[in-house]
């Protein structure tokens, strides 16, 4: 049974990397706790398995996307420990924030918002991506700016 799990574990690995939280929820159902625990501490063991690759690839592949906030409350769904999230949010994948945010409203928006309504719209979609407050507030004076 835990060469089952360690197979299925690695078939999991090879198509992108898993948090042990991860992996552990993936594997539940497939043997016992005792069974999982040993297979996850072998790949960890033998570095087919980390909490840190897993963060900084997360982190990589999304922060163009996403705020700071919610990558962190992502990586914390994902089951990343909180030193290690804070970590990789400190490290120099991301970019700043507001030029990040700038981006991701060019992406979705073509003009500056013409009222409060669709200054509000803007605005909820920036923050649903996790954008801080005075950021998002920040890029939309600025779009408005530039379009006067």
């Amino acid at each position: 049974m835990a060469n089952e799990l360690r197979q299925k574990a690695i078939r999991l690995l090879a198509r992108r990397e898993h948090t042990q939280a991860e992996l552990a929820r993936k594997l539940s159902a497939l043997g016992t706790q005792d069974e999982i625990d040993a297979v996850l501490a072998e790949l960890q063991a033998s570095h087919l398995q980390s909490d840190s690759r897993a963060a900084e690839n997360y982190v990589r592949s999304q922060a163009a996307r996403l705020g700071t906030s919610r990558l962190r409350q992502n990586l914390k769904m994902r089951g990343v420990a909180s030193d290690l999230i804070e970590a990789q949010l400190a490290q120099g994948a991301i970019t700043d924030e507001q030029e990040r945010a700038r981006e991701v409203w060019r992406k979705k928006f073509s003009a500056a918002p013409t009222d409060a309504r669709e200054w509000a719209r803007q605005a909820r979609f920036l923050q649903g991506r996790g954008f801080a407050s005075d950021i998002i507030r920040r890029v939309l004076k600025e779009a408005l700016e530039e379009d006067q």
